[in-house]
């Protein structure tokens, strides 16, 4: 068994550029993620039935391809949308080859936290903000999105982690990042001190991004 030093300087090179592909997936990903969701997941609440414009057959239609999409396991969702990827960035392989599977599969997660959040708004706001003439995105701008913000911050850090495990996922199909590196050195070559510390690196992750997060949310929430 190979010391730290010298595991190091075998693998350390591979451990780091695994790591930058885990946050590039990662983070691209989220931040395209939370472009979608958060207008799906505004459109969602004020179509509800208790909403600022109920329309009940688009909620209910809308609804439904977010249950759906939601309801698909990641790794058939980036298996069937392997033609699409490859028309959309020529590639399906890579980091740029799994940033749409992961957006197409975090968006409706994102969507539904975004929902639920805005749901959470004390109606006193929406209505101060109706006697006041604002329109439906005005409300939503200045009420309804700024009171959410604690619960969306807290539903940022689930969403990443959720799309953390996702891209080790996807490094079973050549994907890269610590996912790749777990299966190609800790699996295929058994090679069981890289696996520990693929594990290792992912839990740091989960840790930084829970506490930032936390932190994050509690300093924003004047409640």
């Amino acid at each position: 068994m190979p010391n730290v030093s010298e595991f190091f300087a075998e693998y350390g090179s591979l451990l780091t550029q695994g790591t930058i592909d885990t946050l590039s997936m990662l983070f691209v990903s989220t931040a395209l993620a939370y472009v979608l969701g958060i207008g799906i997941g505004v459109v969602l609440y004020i179509t509800s039935p208790t909403g600022l414009r109920p329309m009940p057959v688009f909620n209910a239609v809308l609804g439904w391809v977010v249950n759906m999409t939601r309801s698909i396991p990641f790794i058939i969702l980036l298996v069937a949308m392997m033609p699409f990827t490859r028309a959309l960035v020529h590639t399906t392989i890579g980091v740029v080859g799994v940033t749409p599977p992961l957006v197409v599969s975090a968006a409706p997660f994102v969507a539904r936290m975004i929902e639920q959040s805005i749901a959470e708004v004390p109606r006193d706001s929406i209505e101060a903000a109706e006697a006041c003439g604002a329109s439906i995105p005005r409300i939503v701008w200045s009420a309804l999105l700024p009171e959410a913000l604690p619960s969306i911050v807290r539903g940022v850090s689930i969403t990443l982690i959720s799309v953390l495990g996702y891209t080790a996922i996807a490094g079973a199909v050549g994907a890269g990042g610590l996912g790749d590196i777990a299966i190609r050195y800790g699996y295929y070559r058994y090679e069981d001190n890289v696996m520990i510390v693929t594990v290792i690196l992912l839990v740091v992750l989960v840790q930084i991004i829970q506490s930032t997060c936390d932190v994050l949310a509690n300093h924003i929430d004047h409640r």
